[in-house]
């Protein structure tokens, strides 16, 4: 690790992609916040697993939709790491229904989290990360696949994808990137959950690759766009084997 590692923080750092880019991010010598909103226990593990490794972590309860929960966790990483350089928004929530039977308060909660969230925290990262700095956020190949019974998912991570061109050229001049990944069908529990192994198998013939993606996967485009690749701005880059 070096003398002074660049720092980053992770919304939704508990469990599934956002674990894993944790993870990929303190394996490549970046301090690391873990947020989490409920899953206390699973963040702490995430920070017991990157400390074995022989990585620094710590962890920090954040709700994406609140302003000032979204301050705090940027305050914490100030202080106990001296200032933020990445900032990785996995945090997000999925409800599925066809719009006939949407329940509106769902989709409330969808947007809160989704949207309201991702407008948070790019403004605080706006206002705090230092220059040479990264922040990406999560979109979702479903903006391109447009699969049924996911519009409201779909739409907030629409209006993700739209926030992050429009931010990058606001932060001109600051040698700041801002992009957007948006993995497809990835071995996660949020995705897994109430599919049938005979869907989960016709989903995976719709992957090139022959395959669902993993975590880790996802992670190394993470680990790309937050470190090496500073040529790539404004983006959302698909990572998903291939399905279209």
């Amino acid at each position: 690790m070096s003398e002074n590692p660049r720092v980053a923080v992770v919304t939704g750092g508990s469990r599934g992609i956002g674990r894993a880019a944790a993870q990929r991010l303190a394996a490549d010598g970046q301090s690391v916040v873990v947020g989490y909103a409920s899953a206390e226990a699973e963040a702490k593990a995430t920070v017991a697993a990157i400390e074995a490794a022989g990585g620094t972590a710590a962890a920090a309860r954040v709700e994406v939709g609140d302003a000032d929960s979204v301050r705090a966790l940027f305050d914490t990483a100030e202080e106990r790491f001296g200032g933020v350089d990445v900032v990785v928004n996995a945090a997000g929530i999925m409800r599925l229904s066809p719009v006939a039977d949407l329940d509106l308060a769902d989709l409330e909660r969808v947007h809160r989290v989704n949207v309201h969230g991702a407008f948070a925290v790019s403004r605080e990262a706006a206002r705090r990360l230092r220059p040479g700095g990264a922040l990406i956020h999560f979109s979702t190949s479903v903006t391109r696949t447009l699969q049924p019974a996911y519009a409201a998912y779909a739409a907030s991570k629409a209006a993700v994808e739209a926030l992050v061109p429009i931010l990058a050229k606001e932060l001109r001049g600051r040698d700041i990137t801002v992009n957007a990944v948006a993995p497809g069908p990835t071995a996660t529990a949020m995705f897994l959950d109430g599919k049938s192994e005979d869907l989960v198998r016709e989903i995976t013939g719709r992957i090139p690759m022959g395959r669902l993606g993993e975590p880790a996967d996802i992670a190394e485009v993470v680990a790309a766009l937050a470190g090496p690749v500073r040529w790539v701005n404004g983006q959302t880059v698909m990572v998903n084997g291939g399905m279209v």
